[in-house]
């Protein structure tokens, strides 16, 4: 931090009394030796000076701004030392250069600190360097100025000590001409007492001024400069209650003062020198020693001055030469190409990179017009900026433009390119200009773009893209629009078997396909797996949309996919809807898919068109789950259990359990909800449950000596659950029941999907010692090795065969075959649905041992099972 010279007192009163001491005897000498003028003029300048001295140093002590103490300070204390210097001068009249001028002297120095420092300008060494030799220029000016006009004549007839009876007055306006620059270059809350502090060295210079030539000419000062330093103090006294508290540190004056003030030495030195000059010419009188050494240290300071100043300009240029050289080869080494041009577009210089980047030999361009390069299209926004930045070319700022465009290189391409165009370069009327070729950046842009809105596997748009240009199209209100979706059946059993990479290439295959059906205008993409979905503009032809979707269904279906050296067979499932009116895009795409999931419902490899009801079935579905959900919490569900009976002698040999589901006091039926809790994976919980509650349900019978069994639905998404074998374990185990009594049925679809993990998972239960049976055996795609493969127990014949007996001469050949297969495989045969009696007959005619149906028996609450337990026991009795 700069160091700060503080004046203080322990009581402020001390110095200003002393003053006052010396004043009085001052003033008696002065009455004694001057009369009563030089008296009044002696107490009235040491009676403001005090005043002053008082004004300041009571404000310095309130103020809260330590710049302005500070300078009120130094002011006050000059203005104490001043008035003792006055007031000691009648006392030391006898000698030529007393003790009371070095008071003079020093209270003048003081009160310029205290001006600069009040004024919060801070000043480096080399500015007070120059502020100095600035004031000394302007005091030598003034002071052969004086000389001529009128200090010769006093020197002429002056006593000896001319030059030390003056050097007081010239001491005060070097320090008054080195102050000004840096009070007005200060802040405005400093300005005031700053001023005011000039305004005192001013008016005690031209005071001492006075004196001298009084002195040296033995006679009395005029009266007007007796005023002069009164008034100037009275000023200073009342200048610190003006300054504002919390001042405005801007700067007091601008660039245009500054430079002013530059310009006032040597207009000073100028008018001397003239002066000097006209008075020579007209005199014979031989030139005083003293006044040529001033004048030759004048000229020896403008000669070292304008030295420096050609020193400086001469490094300056070369800075700006190297910084334009540097920034040249920094431009070039970046890859960019430098030129110089005027405003019309002619070229006047140019880099060698241009050779590089865009296989133009400079001087091939110098003297040419940078339009000719420019891409038309590009041109009349260029040339609109640039004659823009002519135009303002007398503003201060330099200004700069940002042109991007595309420029020809050499061998014909079109470049991107962004350039920056500066103005004023070196003072020349020209133009900058900096171009940078972004090829490479406008690929890797594009780049970005396309797999922003492109699927990587298919190449095709993805699903962002689609709903953009849906929400385009139906904004535009085109008439006739349709979306359509596109899913591949059985695509998940491709990546399970050959790998999601096979897969990836399948789908590329698919993508090709269905692309070669679309018309150019029409828009497919990659909607997310194994989705596809297309925009067809169909101009209000309906037909023209399903003709389109048939197409793509073929497409997919017609032969098969070449995937991991094997032929993979897929169909679709497609689904259309039609763009209403108002109807947002979102809507639009909505029901396409809804439509999709129909087709998929009704067992795929068709074309399904969307009709509102479809949507309603959807949100009920929604709906459903969630009841279902809710349903499984507040344990809305309920088991039945149908019995199963030997058909020989009518016993009750195992019950199948079965759900039921009371939301509120609605019965839903079972078709309607096993579905979507498939579909949600809410199957699982929901038949852990029902094994749980069937096994302790049943445990409880056997344990009442009944000898029964229970017979179990399993699900697809039960068998591939994790730890589902556990939980079939566990719930054995809690309840007690036998694993032999429990039978697990499943149906022969799940044989074939996902056979090899499904076959694991029920060897390891057939391991624990559970039966499994499977069910609706005729009517799926199971084929007589999965019998083989798998140990099964039990098979039970579809209610479809079972209800042709007697009637349908193919079902029951088929129903009787069935039985003879389950007989020569050592199975037990369950025949399901047994409605009619001569149904029943039928079926012990073609020994089948056991059955189920409404005609036997229907599904009963375990209370009823209880009945029939108490029944059966009875009878065995």
């Amino acid at each position: 931090m700069r160091a700060r010279t503080v004046i203080r007192w322990r009581d402020p009163r001390a110095p200003i009394t002393a003053a006052a001491a010396i004043g009085a005897a001052g003033f008696a000498m002065a009455l004694a030796v001057g009369g009563p003028a030089l008296a009044t003029g002696a107490i009235a300048g040491l009676t403001a000076a005090l005043l002053a001295a008082v004004s300041l140093l009571v404000s310095a002590f309130r103020s809260g701004d330590p710049r302005h103490a500070a300078g009120a300070r130094w002011l006050g204390a000059g203005a104490v030392v001043w008035s003792a210097g006055v007031g000691v001068r009648p006392i030391a009249s006898g000698f030529i250069l007393s003790f009371a001028d070095l008071l003079v002297l020093v209270g003048a120095v003081l009160m310029a600190g205290g001006a600069i420092i009040a004024s919060g300008r801070r000043t480096t060494a080399k500015a007070a360097l120059r502020y100095l030799i600035d004031a000394y220029l302007c005091t030598a000016a003034l002071f052969l100025i004086g000389w001529v006009v009128a200090l010769r004549q006093v020197y002429a007839e002056s006593s000896p000590g001319f030059t030390f009876m003056l050097l007081p007055a010239m001491v005060c306006l070097l320090v008054t001409c080195a102050t000004i620059p840096v009070v007005v270059k200060g802040t405005v809350s400093g300005l005031p007492l700053g001023l005011a502090g000039i305004g005192v060295l001013a008016t005690t210079t031209i005071a001492e001024t006075a004196s001298a030539v009084a002195r040296l000419g033995e006679g009395a000062p005029p009266t007007w400069s007796l005023v002069l330093a009164p008034v100037a103090f009275l000023l200073l006294a009342a200048a610190p209650w003006g300054v504002r508290r919390g001042g405005d540190e801007r700067p007091a004056s601008g660039p245009a003062v500054a430079d002013l003030l530059a310009l006032v030495p040597l207009a000073l030195v100028a008018v001397s020198v003239v002066v000097l000059a006209v008075h020579l010419a007209g005199s014979r009188d031989r030139p005083v020693t003293g006044v040529v050494v001033v004048a030759a240290s004048v000229v020896l300071i403008l000669v070292l001055r304008l030295f420096v100043l050609a020193t400086s300009h001469a490094r300056l240029r070369g800075l700006v030469a190297l910084g334009d050289r540097q920034l040249r080869e920094l431009a070039e080494s970046s890859g960019d190409v430098v030129l110089l041009c005027d405003y019309d577009g002619t070229v006047r210089e140019i880099g060698a990179g241009v050779e590089v980047t865009y296989g133009y030999r400079p001087d091939e361009i110098v003297g040419g017009s940078i339009f000719d390069y420019i891409h038309p299209e590009d041109l009349p926004g260029i040339q609109i900026a640039l004659r823009a930045m002519g135009l303002d070319e007398d503003t201060a700022e330099p200004g700069a433009c940002l042109i991007a465009c595309r420029v020809r290189a050499a061998d014909g391409t079109w470049r991107p390119t962004e350039s920056v165009a500066t103005r004023h370069v070196g003072g020349e009327d020209v133009l900058l200009i900096t171009t940078r070729d972004i090829s490479d950046e406008e690929a890797l842009r594009n780049q970005v773009v396309h797999l922003t809105f492109h699927d990587g596997v298919t190449g095709l748009p993805n699903r962002s893209y689609f709903e953009e240009r849906t929400r385009e199209v139906v904004a535009g209100r085109v008439y006739g629009q349709a979306a359509i979706f596109l899913d591949l059946d059985g695509f998940t059993s491709v990546n399970d078997s050959v790998g999601h990479a096979s897969g990836d290439t399948l789908l590329g295959q698919a993508a090709r396909r269905l692309r070669g059906v679309v018309r150019p205008e029409d828009t497919l993409a990659r909607w997310g797996g194994d989705e596809f979905a297309v925009l067809v503009e169909t101009g209000g032809e309906a037909q023209l949309a399903v003709d389109v979707a048939e197409r793509l269904l073929r497409a997919v279906s017609q032969e098969p996919f070449r995937v991991a050296d094997r032929d993979v067979a897929l169909t679709a499932s497609v689904g259309v809807a039609f763009a209403e009116e108002e109807m947002p895009a979102g809507d639009l795409l909505r029901n396409a898919d809804v439509a999709m999931a129909r087709a998929k419902d009704l067992g795929g490899r068709r074309v399904e068109v969307f009709a509102a009801q479809m949507h309603a079935d959807a949100v009920r579905r929604l709906e459903l789950a969630a009841d279902l959900q809710r349903a499984l919490i507040e344990n809305q569900f309920a088991i039945e259990y149908q019995p199963v009976v030997d058909l020989a002698t009518s016993r009750v040999t195992a019950v199948e359990a079965l759900v039921r589901w009371w939301r509120g006091s609605t019965f839903v039926p079972p078709e309607q909800f096993l579905g979507p809790a498939e579909d949600t994976g809410l199957i699982v919980p929901l038949s852990e449950w029902i094994l749980r509650e069937a096994c302790r349900e049943v445990a409880a019978w056997r344990a009442s000596s009944w000898d029964i069994g229970l017979s179990l639905n399993l699900s697809a998404r039960q068998i591939t659950a994790p730890r589902f074998v556990e939980t079939v374990s566990q719930a054995l185990e809690e309840s007690g029941l036998s694993a032999s009594a429990l039978t697990l049925e499943v149906i022969e679809e799940m044989l074939v999907e996902d056979a090899e993990e499904t076959i694991s998972r029920l060897s390891e239960l057939r391991a624990l010692g559970v039966r499994l049976a499977i069910d609706d055996f005729g009517t799926g795609y199971a084929s007589l090795a999965f019998l083989r493969q798998l140990p099964v127990d039990m098979i039970k014949i579809d209610p479809s065969f079972v209800s042709g007996l007697g009637r349908d001469e193919t079902l029951t050949l088929l129903t009787r075959t069935i039985v003879r297969l389950g007989h020569d495989l050592g199975l037990i045969v369950v025949a399901e649905g047994i409605e009619r009696p001569e149904q029943l007959e039928k079926l012990r005619e073609m020994g089948c041992t056991r059955g189920q149906g409404f005609l036997v028996a229907r599904p009963m609450a375990a209370r009823g099972v209880d009945t029939l337990m108490r029944t059966s026991l009875q009878s065995a009795l």
